[in-house]
């Protein structure tokens, strides 16, 4: 479906923007994409600052002008407003269970990554936090931060070796979500899924090969 009425401002270096890119592909949505250079910080200009104040992306805004700024609100917003084949789940029941899972793969799996990430990049000097504010690396935070990882990997395993997917038996954006996670962890820490893990290794292959998932 094309909502040309509609406009994503992302970047293909940004892993919360490919949250969105998968979630779009998967929900068939073609809309506007507006690309934004993180490398030439482009996110810090006064005209990306109008679009989104705290200067990260991606941004979703809306054909009267409203600007949606965190994934979650995203994917809220696009379930809602095109409810074919929503990914937070149907019922009211579905839809808790899905926002409490992809909460915890964002605050267990995500964030983990981010924080070590950004406390370790040398590039991210003075940028430890997203957002319009600057604030030093604390190097201690990295050796916390990759053990977050691996329990994040333990605790995800736990969970998928008794369901099929992350929120339950089927595919949702907690799914999107972790699985962008592990992605990330492999490619910005050196931190594959553990061999020894065989569910998640099945989840994961099951996911991966989902055409949404080059997105």
């Amino acid at each position: 479906m094309t909502k040309n009425n509609l406009k994503l401002y992302q970047s293909d270096a940004s892993p919360n923007s490919r949250r969105v890119r998968i979630y779009l592909a998967e929900r068939g949505i073609c809309l506007t994409t507006v690309p934004v250079d993180l490398g030439a910080k482009e996110q810090f200009s006064d005209a990306y600052a109008a679009v989104n104040a705290r200067r990260v992306v991606p941004t979703l805004v809306l054909a009267d002008g409203t600007s949606i700024g965190e994934v979650p609100a995203i994917f809220r917003y696009l379930d809602e407003a095109y409810p074919e084949r929503p990914l937070g789940g149907a019922t009211a029941k579905e839809k808790a269970l899905v926002q409490m899972w992809e909460r915890r793969m964002e605050l267990e799996g995500f964030a983990a990554v981010m924080e070590t990430v950004r406390n370790n990049a040398r590039g991210l000097a003075g940028r430890a936090l997203a957002g319009p504010h600057g604030y030093e690396q604390i190097p201690e935070l990295v050796e916390r931060g990759r053990l977050r990882v691996r329990d994040f990997q333990a605790d995800l395993e736990a969970r998928l070796a008794g369901s099929a997917f992350v929120a339950g038996d089927v595919f949702s954006t907690a799914d999107i979500t972790a699985g962008v996670a592990l992605d990330f962890a492999a490619k910005a820490l050196s931190t594959p899924i553990p061999d020894t893990h065989a569910a998640t290794r099945r989840w994961y292959d099951a996911i991966s090969a989902r055409s949404s998932f080059a997105a």
